[in-house]
């Protein structure tokens, strides 16, 4: 039996739509559990997904947390040791105060309450204001990531949800070719940049839509949340049982 990867974002994605949609996708997951490897990739960190991990019937096998920064295996959520000196080598020590240093000088940005792994994050309500934080993060090595209107991620340089994906099924022997991204923010794009198979749920950003434009190998759902990320698996993963 070949195994399906599901790499799936959270919120508005994996936990979006009806509470009925959402069953049906777990449901139809825990009924073939054996054959899936479910990844969660999200932005958020394990003490604020702490109510997903409590009271959804399906848990995850990895979870990539705090927008790829963080990695945890297995039920009892251990760091993924393999990849520590690959997230680690763009996070020095002094990572965190250089860019509050700079976050000082933009006063219009609003840190953000819970935040764990190899990031700084905050709220932004004025993009230009936002775009300026950025530019300035920038130079000084990192990666910053705007997304719903709301967020902004200062990462690591070349560390994301989609390379740390990338990493982890490398280090874990999961076949590229048989996973299935599925995600609705900016800050899923770097999954579908991957080249992984894709969906886009209905609910997405604009501008993810914009960005995503002559991706042949992801599909943009007219579902929403946990529908769409259904439509997509179980066109997915029948083909790749049958291989």
């Amino acid at each position: 039996m070949h195994r399906t990867v599901l790499a799936t974002d959270l919120d508005g994605t994996f936990l979006g739509g009806t509470p009925e949609q959402c069953a049906e996708l777990y449901q139809w997951i825990l009924a073939r559990r054996e054959e899936i490897v479910l990844i969660y990739v999200t932005g958020r960190s394990l003490t604020t997904m702490s109510d997903v991990l409590t009271d959804l019937p399906v848990q995850p096998d990895q979870i990539i947390a705090d927008v790829g920064t963080s990695v945890y295996s297995g039920s009892e959520r251990e760091p993924l040791r393999a990849l520590d000196a690959w997230l680690d080598g763009g996070w020095p020590a002094d990572a965190k105060s250089r860019i509050e240093a700079v976050l000082r000088q933009h006063p219009d940005l609003a840190p953000q309450p819970i935040v764990e792994g190899r990031r700084v994050s905050c709220f932004y309500s004025d993009q230009a204001l936002a775009l300026a934080a950025r530019e300035a993060l920038e130079a000084l090595g990192y990666d910053v990531l705007l997304s719903a209107e709301r967020y902004l991620d200062v990462l690591p340089r070349g560390v994301q949800k989609g390379p740390t994906l990338l990493r982890t099924l490398s280090t874990l022997g999961l076949n590229h070719r048989r996973t299935l991204v599925a995600g609705d923010t900016l800050n899923d794009l770097s999954l579908f940049q991957t080249g992984l198979a894709g969906v886009a749920v209905a609910n997405r950003e604009p501008l993810l839509t914009q960005a995503l434009a002559g991706l042949p190998h992801v599909h943009l759902s007219e579902h929403e949340g946990a529908a769409g990320v259904l439509e997509a698996l179980q066109r997915f993963h029948q083909p790749m049982n049958r291989a």
